[in-house]
């Protein structure tokens, strides 16, 4: 956003909670308006960037913009309940006030994959982050070929955006895998049973002409940019958001850093190439 209002980089803006959706027994999400018009009709933001999210009195709390920038006059945000912060925000209620700071960060370079099979995958509570970049895609859909999801968490009550996955599912022209750990479905769970990384073996998407964007735990990551590979991926191919090492957006405060890098003021988007060289271990 260009609009001076925005100019100081420290000064939340004013938010208005439009709409609450309890996702998980822990996870909520928050549709959010700006309560000043010239903000709410001029925010503008990619896929893939992050914000400060405030509840007055406790501090900030940096997680991504859960929406696509295709939708206009509103955003979106989904947290779970882990500290002081996110416990006050999730005391709130509708109409109620808490504080923004964003957008922030670099994005998914979409325009680039104009015409690339979009495979997503994603663990958990890291959905959020891939939820923007899979409707704006949707939104776009006449510029993307196949559209595969692969999704899983530790149980059923655990998967979020259950009307949406729902909604997927039904549409031809996605792809949709859900799954859940061993142990962790229902007598009436229809998916898979199994971790993220081996019902992507399953699935076993095309490399060839396909963008990859995972994000979850870092242990899944792990197993995930391997089974990408085994299926062919390079890692330029293959994408992921690192906002788990956002803190104060702006690369100040320096808890960001990771050896020479500052995922604050060059991230949180990066392809595997680029998140190899920071972590010996992926």
């Amino acid at each position: 956003m260009t609009d001076n209002k925005m100019n100081n980089i420290y000064l939340p803006q004013l938010v208005t909670i439009e709409d609450i959706y309890d996702e998980t027994p822990d996870v909520r999400s928050y549709r959010l308006v700006f309560k000043d018009s010239t903000l709410r009709e001029g925010f503008d933001f990619k896929a893939g960037q992050f914000g400060l999210y405030s509840a007055f009195g406790l501090g900030e709390s940096t997680f991504c913009i859960a929406s696509s920038p295709t939708r206009k006059g509103y955003f979106q945000c989904t947290f779970r309940r882990a500290g002081r912060v996110t416990n006050g925000m999730a005391d709130l209620s509708i109409g109620d006030t808490m504080g923004f700071r964003g957008p922030y960060g670099n994005w998914f370079p979409l325009d680039q994959w104009k015409g690339k099979n979009m495979v997503f995958i994603a663990g958990g509570i890291g959905l959020p982050p891939v939820r923007s970049v899979i409707w704006n895609c949707l939104d776009r859909r006449e510029e993307f070929g196949r559209i595969t999801i692969v999704y899983g968490a530790r149980t059923v009550s655990d998967l979020v955006y259950k009307e949406e996955l729902a909604h997927w599912g039904k549409r031809a022209d996605v792809t949709l895998v859900q799954a859940v750990d061993p142990g962790g479905q229902t007598p009436d769970w229809t998916g898979k049973v199994g971790f993220v990384p081996t019902v992507l073996e399953q699935t076993a998407p095309a490399a060839e002409n396909s963008i990859a964007i995972t994000c979850g735990p870092p242990i899944m990551i792990k197993f995930v940019l391997a089974t990408l590979n085994k299926l062919g991926f390079r890692d330029e191919q293959v994408y992921t958001t690192l906002e788990n090492k956002m803190k104060c957006g702006v690369g100040k405060c320096g808890r960001c850093n990771v050896g020479d890098v500052y995922i604050c003021k060059e991230g949180p988007v990066y392809n595997a190439a680029e998140v190899k060289k920071m972590y010996n271990d992926f």
